[in-house]
Formats: C-alpha cells, sequence, structure tokens
C-alpha cells in the first residue's frame, strides 16, 4: 500500500500531543467543546493504537520503541510518558462522574436542535445519556484498565500505585455503568407487515417484486432462529410485544440512549455505580447507535480482552447478555441486508431507506458492517463478501470521495455537515410548558468510516487479486483524508477540513480538531495494521511454483553429495542445507520466500556445475 500506516499514526500522535500538552497540562476540547464522548475520543487517538497494536504499547518503559518515545517527547521520557498519561486519565474519570459517584455519559456539546430555527437544547437535555458516550466509555474504559494494569507491574513508586489504583477502580465503574447503559438501550420494534414501517420495509427487501404476502412469509422464515432467541433476551432490554404473530415483522439494535421505560439491571453488591437513570428514547433501534454499539461490544469479547483478563466476574455476566444481543442483531441486519439471495441485495440498492423512510448512502454504508458481521457468523463464501466489497466502491464513487463532485453536489453534505439523525423522545425532557427542542445527532464519519470498511472487507478476503484491489481503493480513499487535514494552528496534521478536498464547501478555516473524526481516522488506520500484519495470503499457483523448484534443488544437491562432488562447497554445504531446510519449512505459509531460498542453492549448484564443466574442457 502507498498509506503507511504505521507513520500515519506516529504523525497523529505527535499532532495530538502538540495540540493537547501545553505548559505542562493537558488541554482538553477542540472544535466543538467539551463532553465526555469527545474528550474520550481525544485520549483514543493516543490509546487505541497502544490498546490494539502491540508496536505501539507504552505501558513497559524498558520496551516502549524509540519511535514511540520520539512522537510523545513532549510528555517527557520512556518512564515519564506513561505516569503523565495516568494522570490525564484519572482527571478525565473525575470530570465525568457526579457527586453521588455515579458516572455521567451526556452528549453536552454534540447534541443540537434537530431544526435551524429551533431554540437551543436545555442544560437538562444536554445532561442525556447517548449510547455513543457508552460505546466510547467501553473501549477507552478498556484501554485503559489494560494500560493501568501493566504499568503497574513496571513501577516501584507507592505515590503512581495509589494512581493506578484509583484510576483501575473508576475505569472500572465507569465500564461496568456503561455495559448497563447499552444493556438498557437495546431495542426490539415490533410492527405490523401492513403498517408503514412494515410497508417501507417490505419495499426495501422485495427486490424480486414479489406479492406482499410471500415477502412477509420469507422474511419470517428466514429470521425463525433470530425470533426464537429473542426469548432468551432478560437483562435491561425494554418490553417488547409478542413478535410470533405470522403478520408482524421487527427491527432490532440499539436506540440513541435508554430506552423509555426499560427496567433496572440487578447488580452483583460489589460494583456500586449509582443511581441507573430512567429512559427516554424512543423504543426503536437506529443503525448509527446500533454499529457503534456492537463494535464497542465487539472489544468486551474480543481476544485480546480476554487474554489481558480486564473484565471481573460481574463484567463477565454483562459481557454475556451482550454478546448475546450482539448475535442477534448482526444475524438479523444480515438476514435483511441479503434477503433474496437468488437476485440483488436489497443492500445493493442504494441508497438505503429506513423503516421511517428515510434515504442515505450513509445508511447503506452502516449497513454494509451489519452486513459483513452476519455474513461471517454465516461462515458466507468470497463472492458473497466481494458483493458487498463491490457496495463499497460504489459508495466511494456516490459520496465523491474517489470522484470529483459536480456544481451544488448534494453528496457533500455527507461529508458537512454530515447526517442529521432526530432523537425521538428527547423532545419529552423539560419543565412542564417550557417549549424545548427535539435533539438532533450529526454523523459527518462518512469518508473515515468508509475508509475502515474497505479494510475490513479486504482483509477478509482470500484472493489475492481481490484484496490488493481493494487495497488500492483504501490508498485513494487516504488521499482525499490527506486533502482534509488541518493545516494551520495547535491542530495542525488532524481533521477535519472538508473544504481542502471540497473547495465548493466554502468552510472557514479552523485550526481546532474535530476529535469525532480524528478517531474515527485513527480506527481505520489500526485496522489497516491489523490487517498488513497478517500472514501473506495463500496463492496455488506460487506454491506450486515454489515445490517444484525446491523438489529440483533439494535432488541436485543430494546427486552432487552422492557423486562426492560437494569438495568445492564445503564452505557453503552448511548454508545450502540450511536453506533447503528452511524452504521446506515455508513453503506452504510463505511460497514466495522458499522460492527464493531454492532458487538461491540452484544459482549455487548451477555455479559449482558450470565451474566442473569448465575444468573438464567441457
Amino acid at each position: 500500500m502507498r498509506m503507511q500506516p504505521r507513520q500515519e499514526l506516529l504523525d497523529i500522535w505527535r499532532a495530538t500531543i502538540r495540540y493537547s500538552w501545553r505548559r505542562e497540562q493537558w488541554h482538553w476540547g477542540g472544535r466543538h467543546g467539551r463532553n465526555c464522548i469527545s474528550d474520550a475520543e481525544q485520549l483514543l487517538c493516543i490509546l487505541l493504537p497502544t490498546f490494539k497494536v502491540q508496536a505501539f504499547a507504552i505501558d513497559n518503559p524498558d520496551r516502549t520503541g524509540q519511535e514511540m518515545i520520539e512522537a510523545l517527547k513532549a510528555l517527557g521520557g520512556a518512564s515519564e510518558i506513561p505516569r503523565k498519561m495516568i494522570g490525564v486519565l484519572l482527571e478525565y474519570y473525575r470530570t465525568y462522574i457526579d457527586e453521588a459517584g455515579t458516572p455521567t455519559f451526556a452528549g453536552g456539546s454534540y447534541f443540537a436542535a434537530e431544526q435551524d430555527d429551533d431554540p437551543e437544547p436545555t442544560e437538562e437535555q444536554r445532561g442525556l445519556d447517548i449510547v455513543d458516550a457508552y460505546a466510547m466509555a467501553v473501549t477507552l474504559s478498556l484501554a485503559t484498565i489494560g494500560f493501568a494494569k501493566f504499568f503497574r507491574q513496571t513501577t516501584r513508586r507507592p505515590a503512581v500505585w495509589e494512581q493506578i489504583d484509583e484510576l483501575s477502580r473508576l475505569a472500572s465503574s465507569r465500564l461496568t455503568a456503561a455495559m448497563v447503559g447499552l444493556l438498557r438501550s437495546f431495542s426490539v420494534n415490533v410492527f405490523d407487515a401492513d403498517s408503514e414501517y412494515g410497508v417501507q420495509l417490505i419495499r426495501m427487501v422485495n427486490q424480486g417484486q414479489q406479492p406482499t404476502r410471500e415477502v412477509v412469509a420469507g422474511l419470517r422464515r428466514s429470521l425463525a432462529q433470530t425470533t426464537a432467541s429473542f426469548r432468551e433476551v432478560l437483562i435491561g432490554s425494554g418490553g417488547m410485544t409478542d413478535i410470533d404473530s405470522p403478520s408482524q415483522l421487527f427491527e432490532c439494535g440499539w436506540s440513541w440512549s435508554i430506552v423509555e421505560k426499560a427496567p433496572l439491571v440487578v447488580l452483583d453488591d460489589s460494583e456500586q455505580i449509582g443511581e441507573q437513570r430512567a429512559g427516554v428514547a424512543e423504543d426503536a433501534p437506529y443503525l448509527y447507535f446500533t454499529v457503534i454499539a456492537l463494535h464497542a461490544i465487539e472489544d468486551l469479547f474480543s481476544e485480546r480482552t480476554r487474554a489481558m483478563g480486564l473484565l471481573n466476574q460481574e463484567q463477565e455476566r454483562l459481557a454475556r447478555a451482550l454478546q448475546l444481543r450482539f448475535d442477534l442483531t448482526r444475524s438479523y441486519w444480515a438476514t435483511v441486508a441479503t434477503y433474496g439471495q437468488a437476485g440483488r441485495w436489497p443492500i445493493e440498492d442504494v441508497p438505503w431507506r429506513t423503516i421511517d423512510g428515510l434515504e442515505s448512502d450513509y445508511f447503506t454504508l452502516q449497513v454494509t458492517s451489519l452486513a459483513v458481521m452476519g455474513l461471517l457468523q454465516n461462515r458466507s463464501n468470497e463472492a458473497q463478501l466481494q458483493r458487498i466489497g463491490n457496495v463499497l466502491i460504489e459508495l466511494a464513487n456516490r459520496g465523491r470521495t474517489i470522484r470529483r463532485p459536480y456544481t451544488d453536489d448534494s453528496a457533500l453534505q455527507l461529508h458537512h455537515p454530515g447526517v442529521r439523525l432526530g432523537l425521538l423522545g428527547s423532545d419529552t425532557v423539560g419543565t412542564k410548558g417550557e417549549k424545548v427542542p427535539r435533539l438532533a445527532w450529526f454523523v459527518p464519519e462518512f469518508t473515515p468510516l468508509l475508509l475502515y470498511r474497505i479494510v475490513a472487507v479486504a482483509g477478509l478476503l482470500i484472493d489475492i487479486r481481490e484484496r490488493y484491489a481493494y487495497l488500492a481503493l483504501a490508498d485513494e480513499v487516504w488521499e482525499h483524508l490527506g486533502l482534509r487535514r488541518l493545516q494551520g494552528g495547535f491542530g495542525r496534521n488532524l481533521w477535519d477540513d472538508p473544504s481542502g478536498a471540497f473547495p465548493q464547501l466554502a468552510l472557514e478555516a479552523s485550526g481546532e480538531p474535530s476529535w469525532l473524526i480524528t478517531e474515527r481516522v485513527v480506527a481505520a488506520l489500526v485496522q489497516t495494521t491489523a490487517v498488513l500484519d497478517r500472514p501473506p495470503l495463500h496463492s496455488d499457483i506460487l506454491s506450486a511454483h515454489a515445490v517444484e523448484l525446491l523438489n529440483e534443488a533439494e535432488q541436485l544437491f543430494d546427486r552432487e553429495l552422492l557423486r562426492g562432488n560437494v569438495r568445492p562447497l564445503a564452505m557453503e554445504t552448511k548454508n545450502v542445507r540450511a536453506s533447503l531446510r528452511r524452504a521446506r519449512e515455508v513453503v506452504r505459509e510463505r511460497p514466495g520466500t522458499a522460492a527464493v531460498l531454492a532458487a538461491n542453492v540452484l544459482n549455487i549448484l548451477n555455479d559449482l556445475a558450470a565451474g566442473r564443466s569448465d575444468s573438464e574442457g567441457i
């Protein structure tokens, strides 16, 4: 790839520290001011690579790479970097907790009024919890607990131990509270097939123009296992209507906050998370919040989380409950997105239309993530993954990420101001008689999310040519993102300035970074490092070629040994044997390497044969 994720991540570290660490203090905020989500995104620009990429670990001063120390040198040396990060993390966790000791998950300054002429959101509204905050808290807290756990083993200072212990306690409490919030935000929205929602869903999935009755029956058959499994969903979910009726359909996923009338989650006495707030959100899933919740839940039961032992016993129980919802949700969306295997899939009918009638290429991008999760669960074949990849190629074109926009191109709204999500139920908060707006949530993350999805699909493909075609597409998307780096101020080289790629937006220059976009870029780069760090793909043609070269090299060498013609090879014999042995060991996983080793041996044997021919006058 032309994109070099390691170097790009180091550059982002330098830019993040330059903006954040001033006069021996951490500078919070950014383009949207302070809130628990933006501050978490700011911290994850440093901690996400540390948590997920071994080479970027900074929790052991003796093993921290020199490049990492250089990128973070404003914090000090190898031993000072983790100590100062512990202090910064403590400041964060102490900030987002109320007087009663309850962790807070408010959207704060990220909330906006749904309509331009609406009044500003009230302070009470800005204090509402949101699933985005739960998801960020899960990822950040896991990274924090792991970071603190390993750094504690390398330091001998009692004062630092005290800080680490407090940080671990606060992070664990916030993690538990976030998991409870996710459980109470899960929603199953059941509706009649002939309702407005049902008509929209059938219209989206009915790509073969079949009779409505057949589509409803077929969809219910495809979802039968998922429907039956909902009976096991007990902890913290909103009320669910009976979904066994043959005339009913449903959607499942995460609402924007704790759903109205969500029951409390009973916890072990050892887990103190304070008050569990009453829910106000509409009991219906949102695509954006569903996807961001699923990615956070993936972190909970990832191999790294299990290997590091980051969850306590009660958190393990909550994680199992969330994993059940994870499995049901990805199964549901994969079924809906790919319904009608013989013809065009609903997801291929761009843009995706939600059951409330909204359409956007961004929604299609979100559904690709859910579809891939489900296809992996069902062990689908290469061709099915490539169909999702083709949708991503179309989105890259439609979103003007790899194509020039035309005048007054509506596609630019994907990048600025982003898709506006109305948060139903948010206007019920306030004093009786007080006029309050319905809240909105803006999501301008189309391009970094597109990069993440393209690289993720590339990493799943087995066909070498197809994989590298998608990685080449990722390079094009990265070039677009490169144009959107900030060019001035403390935030230079961070994101986001959409007018750098789209001059027609004519946005006012800002030196303040958007931590939302920057964190999404970091996540995409981390995903790219994971793909590039995997073993090379297997090529049958190259493997056969390597085996043939190796067989010939071994046979010729054995013949020279048999004839006693190895005396001129006395100095090389040991190396030849080692090369042949190594080639035989790696011929399956690295056929190209085996072919080169065998070719080197053949060159040596050829020189021997040529020298013998010259001496014999042949």
